[in-house]
């Protein structure tokens, strides 16, 4: 039980790597990844999504040249995307073959958004014999303060590798952490559902609000997180859509931070639809 999804993350990489070693991820992604990766002296091992989604072909190519590890993003962020019980299924088809290690990060999986279906990496027939998750309730119910994450493994050779993980790792955990992800998990349906609902309106709001006030700007509505991935290519390359809507005073996350290229910039919609609509119309002002 790691202080957090990141400690969990960088604690498995230092199991299943040593320092030099190559590690897949999936640009455009959570900006920490490319954080974790140095500090567990890896390098890195670029396999950008295609189209948003996992590209399995170029994943079977990369993982053909030995990677130590693969970490994949489960809802993807930034883009949003739910990966189908299919392309979950070829990942560990492919792993399997190449003895690729995985570590699956799920911290957004309660938040699959109605309308899609969120399959838990460690669900799918064989995962638990070549990787882990990683879990917290921290996204979903508002904890990451408290620091308390999870390690979850489906195989006693998975749980033999966890077992080799520092002793003193799981009472670094936060002591209020704890309970409360506890009770999140035992208690807090009731409340995930009001917010699924809420995160719902918000983003048909904001596809009805980049519709009418953001035409140049182009996005597709996430399948779960409270993130919008949004693709600002007309207003320029760079830091240039970022720096622009900044000058309006919205302050968005740079889709350089992620890996992307550029021209793209991420949103939080996890907000009042007052602070929303204003978001938008100052944005709308810098075009």
């Amino acid at each position: 039980m790691p202080t957090d999804a990141s400690a969990g993350v960088v604690e498995m990489l230092r199991l299943f790597t040593n320092p030099g070693d190559r590690v897949v991820i999936n640009p455009p992604v959570y900006s920490p990844f490319f954080d974790w990766l140095q500090e567990a002296r890896t390098e890195l091992q670029s396999v950008p999504l295609g189209d948003r989604q996992l590209d399995l072909p170029a994943l079977d190519r990369a993982f053909a040249t030995k990677p130590a590890a693969y970490v994949l993003c489960n809802p993807h962020n930034p883009v949003g995307r739910v990966h189908t019980y299919e392309e979950l299924a070829a990942v560990v088809e492919r792993a399997t073959r190449h003895g690729v290690p995985v570590i699956s990060d799920e911290i957004h999986a309660p938040l699959a958004l109605p309308g899609a279906t969120y399959t838990p990496f460690l669900t799918v027939p064989g995962a638990g014999q070549i990787g882990v998750s990683v879990v917290s309730p921290s996204k979903a119910f508002n904890l990451a303060g408290l620091k308390c994450a999870t390690v979850v493994t489906a195989s006693s050779r998975m749980r033999d590798v966890v077992a080799k993980l520092p002793r003193d790792l799981r009472w670094r955990s936060g002591h209020f952490g704890v309970i409360a992800s506890i009770a999140a998990y035992n208690e807090g349906d009731e409340w995930l559902d009001r917010l699924l609902a809420t995160l719902d309106d918000r983003r048909t709001l904001l596809t009805e609000l980049i519709r009418g006030r953001l035409p140049s700007v182009s996005w597709r509505p996430p399948q779960a997180t409270y993130l919008a991935w949004l693709d600002c290519h007309s207003l320029g390359s760079g830091t240039e859509p970022s720096d622009r809507f900044l000058a309006a005073g919205v302050a968005l996350e740079d889709g350089l931070r992620f890996g992307e290229p550029s021209g793209y910039v991420r949103l939080n919609f996890g907000t009042s639809t007052e602070v929303l609509e204003l978001a938008v119309d100052r944005m709308a002002s810098a075009l």
